[in-house]
């Protein structure tokens, strides 16, 4: 079988997971920088390979399939990460725990109404979701050299990526309340067809 341009992206993304992980416990400057990087690397491949499989109409079920795969593996690795070595803590957990709900929860309602041959529509919501999502946990990653990368003037690096890590953890309650409601919307009208 050939792989298509936008699968190989895809599949690359899932690869780099733990080439990220591994890189993640290298210590000093080179451990925040390359995470950074790899992990901007992969959001990036989402965004082209969506793009690429669109502009070539190169749209494949393989494709369907591990697209949302490798992004729930990504960010859930992030995420984890920055959890165990104390970037997120307190109360700033409940954000990322409602972001890797919102992802099992979407997860199985795609496999749920998939059954029913529907498909779930990413809104345009849903995307500006993602790209804050993808952003807050990119700066997050920078650790301590993150004020040399970005330039907030008088914002902590940190502070701003805490800041969208909860912005986007709003949009992800309010998109997943949709998507649920629209998943058991179905589920009761299949119940009253019996």
């Amino acid at each position: 079988m050939k792989l298509k341009i936008p699968n190989i992206l895809t599949i690359g993304r899932i690869i780099i997971v733990p080439i990220f992980v591994l890189t993640f416990f290298i210590p000093g400057f080179f451990g925040d920088l390359i995470p950074f990087f790899l992990f901007v690397l992969a959001s990036f491949t989402d965004y082209l390979d969506g793009l690429l499989a669109r502009l070539f109409k190169e749209e494949s079920k393989l494709g369907e399939l591990l697209d949302p795969i490798a992004d729930k593996i990504l960010v859930s690795a992030a995420l984890i990460l920055l959890v165990m070595n104390g970037t997120i803590k307190n109360y700033e957990v409940i954000a990322a725990i409602i972001i890797l709900t919102r992802e099992i929860l979407v997860s199985g309602l795609r496999e749920f109404l998939a059954k029913g041959s529907i498909t779930m529509q990413v809104t345009s919501l849903s995307k500006l979701k993602t790209v804050i999502q993808m952003t807050a946990i990119a700066i997050l990653l920078t650790g301590d050299i993150g004020n040399k990368i970005f330039n907030f003037q008088d914002y902590n690096a940190q502070t701003i990526g805490i800041i969208l890590l909860w912005l986007s953890a709003f949009l992800t309650l309010y998109t997943g309340y949709d998507y649920f409601r629209k998943g058991i919307d179905h589920a009761i009208n299949e119940d009253n067809k019996d």
